[in-house]
């Protein structure tokens, strides 16, 4: 088993979660760049790029990863898209938990298993930290997210205890206007209804979608790079200066606050990340030779808006 084989153009990457924000982004700089891209998908495959599997039966067709030289896992409910209820929550913490078991196992079970295994995460592993900056040393929070977080990358193990190359993307507040929980914001500010929300000091780790794909596969293509790193830019801004920074470069008034009752009561769980303060800093990534293209929010946001 050559698990150390270089990651690199012309390589082949299978990717679950390839139709998301994040994934569909991948595949494109992949594909564009010369990587053979294939996609999970829970359906029948419709072509030779498509590789079934189905997360919840705890099955996928091992025979369609053998070859590969990275597998990246992106999959999971959205945490964004709906009320947390309880049925929801554990939706949330099955699709991420089984979904990686089931790779991380079929990984290890391949004659010539790939180089790597990028399995997804979230700085929500930290739970609240206030105005405390936490990098990839500090320990895990309390509460649903940092729960499942912890949960979501023990299933990993499989495929380390193989000797496969495994890395946490422990990802921040993508801003994008395609998706995930900053899509919703755009329209609300350009129409001019956008605001603070809460008190405004809750701090937003933030990454560019950009900085997020280029991340990825630097943590990918770098055979030395194994465990958690946070995917966030190197300022984490509080939601208050981040409102500025949309007002500023969207050129709308931001004179809405948001009120962190009416949150809670209309976002349910939900709130938790919207209100919640997690002041990530991407320690390791920085140290690994990583450059920010958008370190700073406003370039971030200039950048999903020509996106």
């Amino acid at each position: 088993m050559d698990t150390d084989a270089p990651v690199a153009p012309g390589s082949r990457v299978v990717i679950a979660g390839a139709s998301g924000l994040i994934g569909s982004a991948l595949a494109r700089s992949l594909t564009a760049d010369g990587y053979e891209v294939r996609r999970l998908v829970r359906r029948a495959p419709r072509s030779a790029d498509e590789v079934r599997w189905d997360p919840d039966a705890q099955q996928v067709d091992a025979a369609g990863l053998e070859g590969c030289a990275a597998l990246v896992n992106l999959a999971g409910a959205g945490v964004a898209s709906r009320r947390w209820t309880d049925a929801y929550k554990e939706t949330i913490r099955r699709s991420r938990v089984l979904g990686t078991q089931v790779l991380a196992e079929a990984v290890a079970s391949l004659d010539t298993p790939p180089s790597v295994f990028v399995a997804g995460s979230a700085i929500g592993f930290y739970g609240d930290t206030g105005d405390r900056v936490v990098d990839e040393s500090a320990p895990a929070g309390t509460g649903f997210l940092p729960s499942v977080c912890v949960e979501w990358e023990a299933a990993a193990k499989p495929a380390a205890d193989a000797g496969v190359r495994t890395v946490f993307a422990r990802t921040g507040l993508v801003v994008a206007r395609g998706g995930g929980a900053w899509g919703p914001l755009f329209p609300l500010f350009k129409a001019g209804v956008g605001g603070r929300m809460g008190d405004g000091r809750q701090y937003w780790s933030f990454i560019s979608l950009h900085d997020e794909v280029a991340a990825l596969r630097h943590l990918m293509e770098t055979p030395s790079l194994s465990g958690p790193f946070n995917l966030t830019a190197p300022n984490p801004r509080t939601n208050g200066e981040i409102t500025a920074a949309m007002g500023r470069v969207l050129r709308r008034p931001t004179l809405f606050p948001v009120p962190a009752a009416a949150l809670r009561l209309a976002l349910g769980g939900v709130s938790s990340d919207v209100l919640g303060s997690t002041r990530a800093v991407p320690t390791r990534l920085l140290e690994s030779g990583f450059e920010f293209t958008h370190p700073d929010i406003e370039a971030a946001i200039r950048a999903a808006e020509t996106d």
